[in-house]
């Protein structure tokens, strides 16, 4: 038997459309929800390759990661809705400020102490600022525009996960222990009133079954190859240095303006589609992977990731108490930075917080926003200070 076994370019967009649709159908089963698709596509494709069922390279791998990474973007933005995130109440923008200044603070800091311990360092502070403000979407955002190599966006997916499951278990367990624990009770008096979290039952289910038609992923998919092209032409003008990041946050700004036009914000199916292109792109990450150096760099990574995430809660923790932030917003202002609005509404919705499930989700979708900002931001900084 010839080894790789799929070499050609139509077995492996076989094996590449296959592991997405695996990995979104194993959700249903609850330790893959755990896991998540991110993650189950990008072991799957580190099992394929390292058992030489596929290349390590191939053309149409380049041609996925040129295409899909601006793609998946660009639609996640297309449903942003500026007016209702203006709606968000002061305590709660609070919190969520108070966590993304966190995540940037302590990033900077110990980036500058393990940067040059780990092999484009500065780059992997930039991408868990971005996963830490906005989620995993934002990680591979800014891994892109910071031309960060596929062993390190492996290493640095890897790293989250192992730290960041167990800090989300928390969150899902912080309502009752804030309402059970006396302690916690008397060290933060501060809370909504059961009428501002509860409400009157009135409040729209999440999760509910999502409609949407062939004529809105067309449009979808139109509007975000042109936002790509724009955004592609406009950064060519740039210096070559910041060319890949000043694109990616092109991108970002045009999807967001292009997202205030009525009939865009109409459209529906945007997250499913954007997680499609996303999962196409990891399954590339998995393929690149070698076992032997991504374990040798992922113990300094992960006790990188370990030090972010520990000390942004501390610092997220200590200013929220400092502002007299209530703690459910202090709860969904966390879950909604590490992983994202829609997993800060279900912490809501399990807590029964039922009005709080929209403001998880509102929150969750600003932190995206900043994330790419902000991490790239943060990543250039760190180069400065340790002279990478």
């Amino acid at each position: 038997m010839q080894f790789p076994i799929f070499q050609t370019t139509d077995e492996l967009l076989t094996v590449i459309l296959v592991m997405v649709a695996f990995s979104l159908w194993v959700q249903r089963f609850k330790a893959f929800k755990y896991v998540g698709p991110a993650l189950t596509v990008i072991v799957i494709g580190l099992a394929l390759v390292n058992l030489h069922i596929v290349p390590g390279y191939q053309d149409v791998y380049g041609v996925i990661i040129t295409y899909c990474v601006p793609m998946s973007i660009s639609i996640y933005l297309l449903n942003i809705n500026l007016k209702e995130l203006a709606k968000l109440s002061g305590k709660a923008l609070v919190a969520l400020v108070c966590a993304v200044f966190s995540v940037c603070l302590m990033a900077t800091v110990f980036g500058v102490i393990f940067g040059n311990r780990m092999f484009e360092g500065w780059k992997i502070a930039g991408m868990f600022v971005g996963t830490y403000t906005g989620g995993s979407s934002n990680l591979t955002a800014i891994a892109v525009g910071l031309d960060a190599a596929n062993e390190t966006i492996a290493a640095a997916n890897a790293a989250d996960y192992v730290i960041g499951m167990p800090t989300l278990f928390l969150m899902f367990a912080a309502p009752a222990l804030f309402q059970n624990v006396k302690y916690l009770k008397k060290i933060w008096p501060y809370h909504l009133s059961d009428e501002d979290r509860i409400g009157d039952g009135d409040e729209p289910v999440l999760m509910a079954e999502q409609k949407w038609s062939i004529q809105d992923i067309a449009w979808l998919l139109a509007i975000a190859v042109t936002i790509v092209t724009i955004a592609t032409k406009l950064s060519a003008l740039l210096p070559s240095s910041i060319a890949s990041a000043g694109r990616i946050l092109l991108i970002s700004t045009i999807s967001i303006a292009a997202a205030q036009i009525p009939a865009v914000g109409r459209l529906r199916g945007n997250l499913n589609l954007g997680l499609f292109f996303g999962l196409m792109y990891l399954s590339i990450i998995g393929f690149s992977v070698d076992l032997v150096s991504f374990f040798g760099s992922t113990m300094t990574i992960t006790l990188f990731c370990f030090c972010v995430i520990v000390g942004s809660i501390a610092l997220h923790l200590f200013l929220s108490r400092l502002f007299k932030v209530p703690y459910e917003y202090v709860i969904l202002g966390i879950t909604g930075a590490i992983a994202d609005g829609t997993t800060a509404s279900l912490v809501a919705s399990s807590a029964k917080w039922n009005r709080l499930v929209s403001v998880g989700l509102i929150m969750g979708v600003i932190g995206g926003v900043c994330g790419n900002y902000v991490g790239i931001m943060v990543a250039y900084l760190i180069k400065f200070f340790i002279g990478a």
